[in-house]
């Protein structure tokens, strides 16, 4: 354990002291519940450091497949960054979080990710939150997707590859394909091209990435400290941005919103009430984190895969290849006929979800599965759980896109976007930016892995190559 997370730990045990002894004054006062069976491992600290653990040991699953193995139980209980957590397991569990949204439980984060994400769409719940969720979602809306990204995607990822891949050996794969996502974010979200402005703004999400999920000790020298120092900078670059944006608005009121950022200064919602800037600075600050990491992570395990499996990179090549034509750019039609590409990408997913799982909360008492979890308590789904589960996917472990082949998985096994009211947002930002990089990607190159025998990807929050997938480069004529 190194000396960061040992200082994080000691100074979270001391800080949550009191919580913890409140809440045991408290659950003795009530009478006994059918809690579902479990340990909450050590005060306070729970069982935080094993599940820390199996996510970099790149088995994230792991930690819990063991405990239902253990307790013979598709619920248990445990201990998690200071909270009393239920964890469901299988597509009925998934199904129930995903149903019971607004109604017997509601969305949770970790106190890291509420302080430093502030109130957005991802942290605010109830009424507040739809009316917020429902004015962004229009940016994601399939008419914006036909009018305003399918071009520019594709124009970035061709200028990205003749930039950073053309004339190139070898290529760290994870470190470059984020140029080309985060970019992507920038143009489409606040229509930032300037290269030198881009740079500044990912250097300061690389700081700020590491520490969204962390043990929250604002300490000098922790992660939590140092992304949330990042989050301030950035935060002050988007305040300048958005003062800029409202005064070139001014000068011309007609104008239709061309990108996120003008959609959110110029539309109210429903009631006539516009965003505050801090809150609109928040929601832009969510969607880059969310609209480039988790892309880049599931484009990366891809790559890895096609260099893995030969066979499964000349279908794709193949599709591709009949899918190009004499146009200049990709039409939405095009993509639609990507399927074969989009099943390895699923496959990839199932593997590696880019998503672990997230928490709710209980608004009320619960009965599930026979067993009581009181109100306030954690509740968490696992996106690896039901992924590898050889009672939903057989040959769990084996490589095989024919698995999203006709009907597909049993209902609520395979989550990678999570799923009901909560549903990601951008689920088809993401799969547009992901088909029409591997549509320009694998038209221009083959390539090798520099590390055949199996890179090990963690869990740091997203899934990543430890040594960033470097590759060498085999250009088609």
């Amino acid at each position: 354990m190194d000396s960061e997370i040992f200082i994080s730990l000691v100074t979270l045990f001391i800080i949550l002291m009191t919580i913890f002894i409140k809440s045991k004054n408290k659950s003795r006062s009530k009478k006994p519940l059918n809690l579902p069976p479990g340990n909450f491992g050590l005060p306070i600290l729970g069982e935080t450091v094993e599940l820390l653990g199996a996510r970099r040991n790149g088995t994230p699953e792991k930690f819990f497949k063991e405990r239902i193995e253990r307790y013979k139980s598709h619920v248990f209980k445990t201990s998690l960054m200071g909270q009393s957590v239920a964890v469901l397991y299988g597509p009925s569990g998934n199904k129930f979080l995903f149903s019971k949204e607004n109604k017997l439980v509601t969305v949770w984060w970790p106190s890291s990710v509420r302080k430093i994400l502030g109130k957005c769409i991802a942290t605010t719940n109830g009424i507040e939150g739809l009316r917020m969720r429902k004015m962004v979602s229009y940016f994601f809306s399939p008419d914006a997707f036909t009018k305003l990204y399918i071009k520019t995607m594709d124009l970035v990822a061709q200028q990205h590859i003749k930039n950073h891949w053309q004339g190139k050996e070898e290529v760290k794969v994870f470190p470059t394909i984020r140029l080309y996502t985060f970019e992507l974010a920038c143009r489409l979200f606040m229509n930032i091209e300037e290269p030198t402005q881009i740079a500044k703004l990912a250097t300061l999400f690389d700081i700020f990435v590491k520490g969204v999920i962390s043990i929250p000790i604002n300490l000098p020298g922790t992660r939590f400290f140092k992304a949330k120092r990042a989050a301030g900078a950035i935060r002050k670059e988007l305040q300048i941005i958005i003062r800029q944006r409202r005064v070139a608005l001014e000068q011309k009121p007609s104008t239709s919103p061309q990108d996120l950022l003008s959609h959110l200064l110029l539309c109210p919602d429903e009631n006539g009430t516009f965003m505050s800037e801090s809150i609109v600075i928040n929601n832009i600050l969510l969607l880059l984190f969310a609209g480039h990491d988790t892309s880049s992570s599931t484009l990366t395990v891809v790559m890895k895969k096609l260099g893995e499996h030969p066979e499964v990179y000349e279908q794709v090549l193949k599709e591709q290849n009949e899918i190009a034509s004499s146009k200049e750019f990709l039409q939405w039609e095009d993509i639609q006929k990507m399927k074969y590409t989009w099943n390895v990408v699923c496959e990839v997913m199932r593997l590696s979800p880019p998503l672990i799982g997230t928490f709710r909360e209980a608004l009320t008492d619960i009965k599930y599965g026979g067993y009581d979890i009181p109100k306030g308590w954690k509740l968490y789904w696992n996106a690896s759980l039901t992924h590898k589960d050889p009672s939903f996917f057989q040959d769990e472990m084996k490589f095989d896109p024919s698995r999203f082949e006709g009907t597909g998985p049993t209902p609520f096994s395979y989550v990678p976007f999570g799923g009901g009211p909560r549903t990601c947002l951008g689920k088809e930002f993401a799969r547009l930016e992901i088909l029409i990089f591997l549509h320009n990607v694998v038209r221009g190159f083959g390539w090798e892995l520099k590390i055949p025998i199996g890179e090990k990807i963690i869990y740091d929050p997203i899934p990543t190559p430890v040594e960033g997938l470097p590759i060498r480069l085999h250009p088609h004529n």
